[in-house]
């Protein structure tokens, strides 16, 4: 079906953009919270906590505008969606640990309230549900790819861990692992929508996976940044991790590649020291506009995922999902 005609008015903000799926995600958050039950009542208090930290919504937002643009939401994208909710706040407890995190979504991280063994352990339990959700469906493709999908993930997550303090990372092992880490649920998102949808439409899977793949990669590039050049009180979450811990993201590795041989010793030696010369390497990143051009990327992957979906109908609450994260992005780079 060809893409709607009329000129496209961008939304003003995320929650203009999830208005008409609203009654979709209250249907999601109040399943994920019933998911409590399932789990052992003395480790009920963990799993609760994990489960009530559920952001904006943005990969259950991803099920339902990929189902809309490949044909219409039907009851079972509510149980994709919680899984692969699920899956996300297993990654995000795991990731808290090895970041050392003590701040996410505006509150302490469960490894901060309650030590580092629970948190692993909680966050297996709820990849280990996510799983037996998946398997209950009356079909065996969204278990199959639920789990790909958290092999690649979780891949990606220790190949990463292994390229701690290896700031000489290229841009092409970080992308990598950026598409395994984080755009890969993006596109298990997107694609089991339109496979829910439209199941002979394999077209429509093939766009929607695809547009995932570009916009993760984007959304991860844009948090990277906000990393380094955001305000903790506006990202409600801890920032300057990725130096303290020795990860080499987009800024880093674009202001090695510019450098000549000297400049490129002096970069090394300050991100060596990790957290200790976080304000002295924000300062020389903003003063060679590494912002803006780590901006330009972003842009430049927003505009190959708008690409993806343009002849799918109702494709443009996607492209009014890129144009959020390019609102985002510009409050870094200005």
């Amino acid at each position: 079906m060809l893409a709607e005609t009329k000129e496209f008015i961008p939304p003003k903000n995320w929650q203009e953009l999830c208005d008409p799926i609203q009654p979709f995600l209250d249907e999601v958050s109040n399943c994920l919270k019933e998911q409590v039950k399932n789990f052992d009542p003395q480790i009920a208090t963990f799993i609760q906590y994990a489960l009530s930290s559920q952001g904006k919504q943005l990969r259950p937002a991803l099920v339902a505008l990929g189902a809309r643009a490949a044909g219409g939401l039907k009851p079972e994208h509510v149980r994709a969606a919680v899984i692969i909710e699920m899956v996300h706040l297993a990654t995000l407890v795991h990731d808290d640990v090895v970041d050392s995190a003590e701040v996410r979504r505006s509150r302490p991280t469960l490894a901060a309230n309650w030590g580092n063994k629970v948190s692993v352990l909680a966050g297996d339990c709820l990849f280990a549900e996510a799983l037996r959700l998946a398997a209950a469906l009356p079909t065996n493709e969204v278990c199959e790819l639920v789990s790909h999908s958290a092999k690649i993930v979780c891949t990606g997550e220790i190949r990463q861990t292994l390229q701690r303090g290896n700031f000489e990372l290229s841009r092409e092992e970080y992308l990598e692992l950026v598409r395994m880490k984080t755009a890969e649920l993006f596109a298990l998102a997107c694609e089991l929508g339109a496979r829910l949808a439209a199941p002979e439409n394999k077209a429509a899977h093939i766009a929607l996976r695809e547009y995932g793949i570009q916009l993760g990669t984007a959304y991860q590039i844009y948090d990277d940044c906000l990393d380094l050049f955001g305000e903790e009180a506006q990202a409600g979450k801890s920032l300057g991790t990725d130096l303290a811990t020795g990860k080499a993201t987009l800024p880093v590795i674009t202001v090695l590649e510019r450098a000549d041989e000297i400049e490129h010793k002096a970069w090394l030696a300050m991100l060596k020291e990790g957290g200790a010369k976080t304000d002295t390497i924000r300062e020389g990143l903003v003063d060679r506009q590494i912002p803006a051009s780590c901006r330009e990327v972003v842009e430049g992957y927003i505009e190959r995922a708008n690409a993806c979906v343009s002849n799918l109908q109702s494709a443009r609450a996607l492209h009014g999902l890129s144009a959020c994260l390019t609102a985002q992005l510009c409050s870094l780079s200005e």
